[in-house]
């Protein structure tokens, strides 16, 4: 038995149309893709421009799409002219251009489908426009189309390219919870409304440079996954990036924040650029980021970083009111609750460095708790209003011995100029040999001493101001030894220096001072044993001096004769310890002593007192409150 039109082989059932979920047009019980040709033809010529359509859930192929859009077209504008138009759930084949429609009414798009790239590039949308769960398999192409209503984008998967370049969002705009596994380009778009990224995630790079944003600007809880770019965007209202998360650079050079209470806490897996941005009104920054760059960032109301991990470059910033860097002790909050993730960031300790305040003006600047250790000082404006609080760690001076003659250099808080200044004095003195001191970078030449003995005594000062003697110290040190250094200066102060250093290290060294002493008082004991003790001792009620019954003059005591070794008695040394240890404390002049022991005495008191204050200035210097 054989088959007839309209059944199966060999079943005898009829086989109708495929099944469509697509809005019939008009009468016809069908949507425009499966009407006959007729039937389409009379459709499409029954089209005016402005008119409303509803073709939700329809299948297009883009021979269809170009017909429709076709039919209503506006000769006047040279541009399809649509009234409220229902794509909701309709599925565009192949490529979809619009060709810069002007929709009147309402334009919905929830749920479509589009397999190939989709243009509606220039296209003006007067009333609102929905684009929620839109699935979009190839590139997005939204350049310089005007949105005068709301914009919905939620949910909306950009499978290829997002771009949105030179747009207008009149209205406020929803991105939320949006994807975008290509590239996003926003740049040169301005939002007049809020502008809602919450949740949204860009697998690939995010463009976002010169776009303004006149409203409200919430990124909270978005994923950029590649670079991330602000630059040059103007944020007007209030600006939100909490819990937001950069894998690559997040670039905000030349960006202006006129209101931004608080942005973050983000994190950032590279750099934070902010070169160039300047913030209007106060604001609180909280990022846990690999690094920050604030070159020349103007700072043109009281403001605060609060950082982790972070080494910080403020190189010609320009701080017109007070700002504070400071370490967060512990991972910021999340909006939800929780802590924000730091997982993509290195691990370790989550201290904050400082790597440059090159000429930034220090006088509004306070660093709380922050690592100084790489900071470069040379060039900073007012260094000695800088506010250090909490536990603010400089640089040391290398540990060990180094050279064919052991050298030990003297441990304190040293600033990462003089390292590359005595790396580069130590390298050409004995090249190839360690010497522990950090080498400059590549192709930059160190400050001379003069120089650096300014930022010392600017940091001393720094240090007193805030009550700190004990760390001033050490850049009272740093300040000395640059003079000694400085061909500059006169070789007579720069040799008394020298003798200031080995004695005390100008006055600063206790230890050093009382090995002097000890040493001093040491061969004052031998020479007196050798030449000032007298060789006979008066006997007992004998008076010293002049004779009382003849009113003669005494004799001097005999000096001592003999081998030098037959002088080193205990009885001997006894005595002169006593005269010694007289002379430095209780200056008392009782001993009878040999002519050379009166001089040698004399010497003891003018050199080891000395010897003793300088020990004793050194322990108040460390002690001082």
């Amino acid at each position: 038995m054989g088959t007839g039109p309209g059944t199966g082989p060999g079943t005898g059932t009829a086989v109708g149309p495929p099944p469509c979920d697509g809005t019939p047009v008009g009468e016809h019980g069908a949507c425009l893709a499966h009407l006959t040709d007729a039937d389409r033809a009379a459709y499409l010529a029954s089209l005016a421009p402005g008119a409303d359509v509803d073709h939700r859930g329809t299948p297009f192929t883009q021979e269809l799409l170009t017909a429709l859009l076709t039919a209503l077209r506006d000769p006047a504008i040279r541009r399809p002219r649509i009234g409220t138009a229902r794509f909701d759930g309709a599925r565009f084949a192949g490529g979809a251009d619009f060709g810069g429609a002007c929709f009147t009414g309402d334009a919905w798009f929830s749920g479509a489908r589009f397999a190939g790239d989709m243009s509606l590039s220039g296209a003006e949308f007067a009333a609102d426009a929905w684009f929620q769960g839109v699935r979009f398999a190839g590139t997005a192409g939204f350049g310089a189309a005007q949105f005068r209503g709301s914009a919905w984008f939620h949910d909306t998967r950009f499978g290829g390219d997002g771009w949105f370049g030179s747009s207008r969002f009149h209205g406020a705009c929803w991105f939320t919870g949006a994807r975008f596994r290509g590239r996003a380009r926003f740049g040169a778009a301005r939002f007049a409304g809020d502008a809602r990224f919450n949740d949204t995630r860009f697998q690939g790079d995010a463009y976002f440079t010169v776009t303004r944003f006149s409203g409200a600007a919430g990124f909270d809880g978005t994923e950029f996954r590649g670079s991330a770019g602000f630059g040059g965007a103007q944020f007007s209202g209030q600006t939100l990036f909490h819990g937001a998360r950069f894998a690559g650079n997040a670039r905000f050079d030349m960006a202006r924040f006129d209101e931004a209470p608080v942005l973050g806490p983000l994190t950032c897996a590279d750099t934070l650029v902010l070169s160039g941005a300047v913030f209007a009104a106060p604001v609180v920054v909280e990022a846990a980021v690999t690094k920050a760059v604030c070159v020349r960032t103007r700072w043109s109301s009281t403001a605060t970083l609060r950082l982790r991990y972070a080494g910080v470059d403020l190189t010609d910033a320009v701080l017109e009111y007070p700002l504070t860097v400071a370490a967060a002790p512990a991972p910021f909050t999340a909006p939800e609750g929780g802590t924000v993730p730091e997982a993509e960031l290195p691990d370790g300790d989550p201290a904050v460095r400082i790597l440059s305040l090159t000429g930034a003006d220090a006088a509004h600047l306070t660093l709380n708790d922050v690592d100084l250790t790489a900071c470069r000082f040379s060039g900073t404006l007012h260094l000695d209003q800088l506010r250090l609080e909490g536990r603010c760690v400089f640089g040391r001076s290398p540990a060990g011995r180094t050279g064919i003659l052991p050298r030990r250099w003297a441990r304190r808080s040293t600033l990462v100029e003089e390292h590359h200044w005595r790396a580069g004095r130590e390298s050409g003195r004995r090249p190839g040999r360690p010497h522990g001191w950090e080498p400059p970078p590549d192709g930059t030449r160190p400050p001379e001493p003069a120089a650096l003995a300014v930022l010392y005594r600017q940091l001393r000062k720094s240090l007193e101001d805030g009550k700190n003697e004990p760390d001033a110290a050490d850049f009272y040190y740093g300040e000395m030894e640059m003079r000694r250094h400085d061909p500059t200066r006169a070789s007579a102060e720069r040799r008394l220096l020298t003798t200031y250093w080995a004695l005390s290290g100008y006055g600063l060294r206790a230890s050093r001072a009382v090995c002097w002493l000890l040493g001093a008082i040491s061969v004052t004991v031998l020479t007196l044993m050798l030449w000032g003790i007298p060789a006979a001792v008066p006997e007992p009620g004998q008076a010293a001096g002049p004779d009382r019954e003849s009113a003669q003059p005494a004799a001097e005591p005999a000096a001592p004769d003999g081998p030098l070794a037959e002088r080193l008695t205990t009885e001997r040394w006894e005595r002169s310890v006593r005269v010694a240890i007289n002379s430095v404390v209780f200056r008392s002049a009782e001993a009878e002593l040999t002519t050379a022991g009166v001089y040698i005495e004399m010497a003891s008191r003018l050199t080891e007192p000395l010897l003793l204050g300088l020990a004793v200035l050194a322990v108040r210097g460390r002690v001082k409150r």
